[in-house]
């Protein structure tokens, strides 16, 4: 069965690889998780022995099997050699958002169970950089809740190649908090009026029509709208054919909270109008 579709999911730990599996099963994908890699040419000789009517699988495999490190390159190369149709996604996070879900799940790294989680991440980042240069896909979740993650990796592997566009996840944040080290584009409006200032105004954050209405009623608000959405509507396309899955944009003011939300939230809602994947994230929104 050389027609068989085969999709390895692999990628850092916290990346989200078991929703990724559970959105390709709901699309059809018959679905393995933590399939031990030495196991894959007796699974695949199976399905090509059997009258299965199985057409596309998807497999995680990673680290937590003792000799996938070991074997991964060697086995996925002879497979594709023989003719089997094997395509590789790796999802990845940023530093921040992997430690940000450790500690929201009080899972331990699996290659660090003693030590920080940093240390764990950063060993793994290290371990896996050969195979994420081989991946077909990669997929930066930093941004991503789990119902954006299943659209994207939905969307990639049911789409047409015609249909298949880039995805923008646009990121406000408070430069006092630091930068969002996901972002391709960083984009400071610190130079627009700050509702901060206006009594009745700062306790309100950028989702809220008053600070929308008062950022954009400045006349430097509406020209660099205007003029980004000029921008990015001309480089957005040159991502898309030079085959950039996806593109991180941060919108940066001093709290993350007024300014840059009115921003990201414009922005989206151009782009998202233009049939385009946009996802939006506040990350500074509600701190104090």
């Amino acid at each position: 069965m050389q027609n068989l579709r085969i999709v390895i999911v692999t990628g850092m730990s916290g990346s989200g690889k078991s929703t990724a599996l559970r959105a390709l099963e709901d699309v059809g994908f018959f679905c393995v998780d933590n399939l031990p890699v030495a196991l894959l040419p007796k699974f695949l000789e199976m399905q090509t022995d059997t009258a299965s009517e199985i057409s596309k699988v998807a497999l995680v495999m990673d680290l937590r099997e003792r000799y996938f490190l070991e074997k991964y390159a060697e086995i996925f190369s002879a497979l594709k050699e023989q003719g089997h149709r094997i395509e590789i996604l790796f999802l990845d996070a940023g530093d921040d958002a992997l430690l940000r879900r450790f500690r929201e799940t009080r899972r331990a790294h699996p290659l660090c169970e003693r030590g920080s989680v940093m240390e764990g991440i950063a060993l793994e980042r290290d371990k896996l950089a050969a195979l994420r240069n081989m991946a077909d896909k990669v997929v930066d979740t930093s941004s991503f809740n789990v119902h954006q993650l299943k659209e994207v990796v939905q969307r990639h592997f049911t789409a047409s190649p015609s249909e298949k566009r880039l995805v923008i996840n646009l990121i406000s944040f408070g430069y006092r908090y630091g930068l969002p080290p996901e972002a391709d584009i960083v984009l400071d409006v610190r130079f627009l009026p700050n509702p901060y200032f206006i009594e009745e105004l700062k306790h309100l954050n950028g989702e809220d029509r008053k600070i929308e209405d008062y950022v954009m009623g400045w006349q430097e608000s509406q020209t660099f709208l205007k003029q980004l959405l000029g921008m990015m509507g001309f480089l957005i396309p040159l991502y898309e054919k030079e085959g950039k899955s996806s593109l991180n944009v941060a919108f940066g003011c001093t709290g993350g909270k007024h300014r840059s939300v009115v921003m990201a939230n414009r922005m989206a809602e151009h782009f998202a109008g233009q049939g385009y994947l946009v996802n939006a994230t506040h990350r500074d929104i509600h701190r104090a």
